[in-house]
């Protein structure tokens, strides 16, 4: 079975933040996290897709989650009480993902862009694909 793997705007400090409370949370070590821009993200996920993307990316069961659903998807992963998050999954995708594209277009205004990509600690080494 192919690993979960999470892939995120290396970039990106909110998106980084977002890895770092990721891997603070799965206490069950089901997500691998990945850049979007390295090696995974070229073996699992279309060309097109990571062209014109500028959000998170579940990869999870040989499947593709995007926005607002792969955020949601991720927090189901994370056990109680992020999964209390699914709940969202009842809003029509097109209202969630209104909110999500809203946030992913101004991320970098609000919270800032890195030179370079995030490069994991020693002791998240294991958990990163690239």
């Amino acid at each position: 079975m192919a690993p979960t793997i999470l892939f995120f705007d290396g970039y990106c400090t909110l998106c980084n933040a977002s890895v770092d409370f990721v891997l603070r949370h799965d206490k069950a070590y089901v997500l691998k996290v990945a850049s979007l821009q390295g090696q995974a993200a070229r073996e699992h996920l279309p060309e097109k897709l990571r062209e014109t993307l500028d959000s998170l990316v579940l990869f999870h069961n040989e499947r593709i989650y995007t926005e607002s659903t792969a955020a949601l998807k991720v927090a189901g992963l994370l056990g109680f009480p992020w999964t209390l998050a699914t709940v969202f999954l009842l809003v029509p995708p097109f209202i969630r993902n209104a909110v999500y594209r809203w946030v992913a277009h101004n991320r970098y205004r609000w919270f800032g862009k890195r030179d370079t990509c995030r490069l994991p600690t020693s002791n998240e080494r294991a958990r990163f694909l690239d």
